[in-house]
């Protein structure tokens, strides 16, 4: 395998007597789409939540192409190469689809935001925002205000944003969430189409997508990784059929 990009080791989290992540050790390895599936209530967000540094952990270390970022804010993370998408969406309702994109470039860039203005007219941004968008199939849309997209436009363009953050590693939280099957298979066919060119951490309830998608899979229940493995070595493993996906006698 691999030098891994993400590798964690012993992380737990604890909210009063409930585990939330139970000693949790997970490598990412650059150039794949790496799914985490498990139960409602299994700690799946928890533990991206922890990986982007907006939640703090009790024990264990987070390391990022080999450099610990358990010390470092969010903000910082971002700047390491971490981008992050989110079950609701973080987006600017009443400015365009381009507007958001170009935000994030100048975000990254390192620009102040100075109500918007720099972003709305420096060409440079918003050429770069222009490429994101082609990227996430939502070019032809580019002027269009988020208020008026669709809910699976919204998910494309909430990944033209993280893809704007230029991530050496993307988290993505349950991306089919909400999407009609026509959504979801263009969201299967852009996440396919990136394969090998950004890393991905897959939080996904559409196993049909996670076995599209995912070259590994790591399962968790309860706050620990049961399994890891491809995706037929997780369908043969009777400890994930059990505990997952409903096909032990338990």
């Amino acid at each position: 395998m691999s030098q891994p990009i993400l590798s964690v080791r012993g992380l737990r989290k604890r909210f009063g007597g409930l585990i939330a992540t139970d000693n949790v050790d997970l490598d990412v390895v650059e150039g794949e789409i790496h799914a985490l599936i498990g139960p409602n209530g299994a700690g799946k967000t928890t533990l991206l939540t922890q990986l982007f540094g907006e939640l703090s952990h009790d024990e264990g270390e987070i390391r990022l192409e080999g450099e610990p970022i358990d010390a470092l804010a969010t903000p910082q993370r971002v700047q390491r190469g971490l981008a992050r998408t989110f079950q609701i969406n973080q987006l600017l309702p009443d400015f365009s689809m381009l507007d958001n994109v170009a935000l994030a470039v100048q975000a990254r860039q390192g620009h102040s935001f100075r109500f918007f203005a720099d972003a709305r007219r420096d060409k440079g941004l918003r050429q770069r925002a222009r490429e994101h968008l082609t990227t996430a199939g939502l070019a032809h849309r580019a002027e269009v205000k988020v208020a008026d997209l669709s809910h699976g436009e919204q998910k494309q363009l909430e990944f033209a944003i993280a893809l704007a953050c230029e991530p050496r590693l993307m988290l993505l939280d349950e991306p089919m969430a909400g999407l009609g099957h026509a959504e979801s298979e263009q969201m299967v066919a852009m996440l396919s189409g990136l394969k090998g060119r950004v890393t991905m951490l897959l939080v996904e309830h559409d196993m049909d997508a996670v076995f599209a998608l995912a070259d590994r899979i790591s399962v968790l229940v309860y706050g620990r990784i049961i399994a890891t493995g491809t995706a037929q070595e997780i369908r043969d493993n009777e400890d994930v059929r059990t505990a997952y996906l409903g096909e032990g006698d338990a």
